[in-house]
């Protein structure tokens, strides 16, 4: 099977309800954090069943810091891929290893079909794009009802009973010493973190120039922190600042960011991955809403202040502000950022 390492000591494969568990995870940073409290319910009805998880291969660094995952399995196929043969081989290769269970988080339909040619005798998800064949538990959703994705993933694992586990991601003090030596960071520092990316779109993005008036006005350092797809607006971020903030876009891979944003001692961040991260590591968090909703995917964590100015026009949930003057952020001010980091 071709799995990532795990930095753990696996659990026994087997469980005195059946074999182990696979997991087909979602793509997405946030939509990953938010699959992790099934994961705890699941570990709760079965404490000695193995969880393995099929995701794609930029994960496992995320994966690995979720206690409840025995074994990162790699997804290979790409977003939107087909790939009959390619799924049907990867199948064949998991029926070796005597999953008793599948859990399906995507709706696609091509999501379900590793579990089918695996026969996996449990295969459970919710409807989604027909999948009546391949799936063979599909629990009834009221939408209404469970507007959060965290609580509709739970679902999955049988009715909901009480509160909904919070996420927690894990990261070791040596762990965050070994990050920032490797960046060449003071070890002995509490900064405070941004994360100015969205992958969705410019407009859940706060203004470069809000976030550099905002460092301007902190005391101690200031690290950005996000992809090489960030990079640019991290640059103009602390070019704008004059020297109040560092720009980490780029040179930090996952692992790294996660181990940085844990030892911060506040994160400002838009509605993106790295806000689920930083609430999944229990840091103060500032989460900056525009064009997105926190009903939804909210950042679940008793220490995220979200900040939303609810515009009539907002949410919208477009990519790019509809209206061409995205005041749902433009107007959210670097002193009420301020503020909500000081209280």
């Amino acid at each position: 099977m071709s799995s990532a390492a795990s930095t753990k000591e696996p659990p026994a494969r087997g469980a005195k309800g059946g074999g182990p568990i696979l997991i087909v995870a979602p793509s997405w940073v946030g939509d990953t954090i938010m699959m992790q409290p099934l994961l705890m319910r699941l570990k709760t009805q079965r404490p000695d069943a193995a969880i393995d998880v099929l995701a794609p291969a930029w994960s496992a660094p995320l994966l690995h810091r979720m206690p409840e995952v025995a074994a990162a399995i790699e997804n290979p196929f790409a977003h939107g891929e087909f790939d009959w043969a390619g799924r049907r081989a990867l199948g064949r290769r998991l029926a070796a290893e005597r999953f008793d269970a599948a859990y399906v988080l995507p709706n696609s339909w091509k999501s379900a079909l590793v579990p089918w040619f695996a026969r996996i005798p449990r295969r459970i998800g919710f409807r989604g794009e027909a999948r009546y064949l391949l799936l063979n538990e599909r629990p009834a959703l009221d939408e209404a009802a469970l507007p959060r994705l965290v609580d509709r993933y739970c679902l999955l694992a049988g009715p909901l009973d009480g509160t909904t586990p919070l996420p927690h991601l894990t990261s070791t003090a040596e762990q965050q010493r070994a990050a920032r030596t490797a960046l060449g960071l003071p070890p002995d520092v509490a900064p405070v973190v941004f994360c100015p990316g969205a992958e969705y779109g410019p407009a859940k993005r706060w203004p470069a120039r809000h976030y550099a008036a905002l460092a301007r006005m902190l005391d101690g350092p200031v690290w950005i922190v996000g992809s090489a797809k960030d990079r640019e607006v991290g640059e103009e971020i602390a070019r704008l600042a004059g020297g109040a903030a560092e720009n980490l876009c780029g040179r930090t891979d996952l692992e790294q960011a996660i181990d940085l944003i844990a030892g911060a001692r506040s994160v400002v961040s838009n509605d993106s991955g790295l806000m689920h991260v930083a609430a999944a590591l229990d840091r103060p968090l500032v989460a900056l809403y525009g064009s997105s909703s926190p009903g939804y995917t909210p950042p679940l964590s008793p220490r995220a202040k979200i900040l939303s100015l609810q515009l009539d026009c907002s949410p919208c949930f477009k990519r790019e502000c509809p209206l061409g003057h995205l005041r749902c952020l433009e107007d959210l001010t670097p002193e009420r950022v301020l503020e909500a980091i000081r209280n």
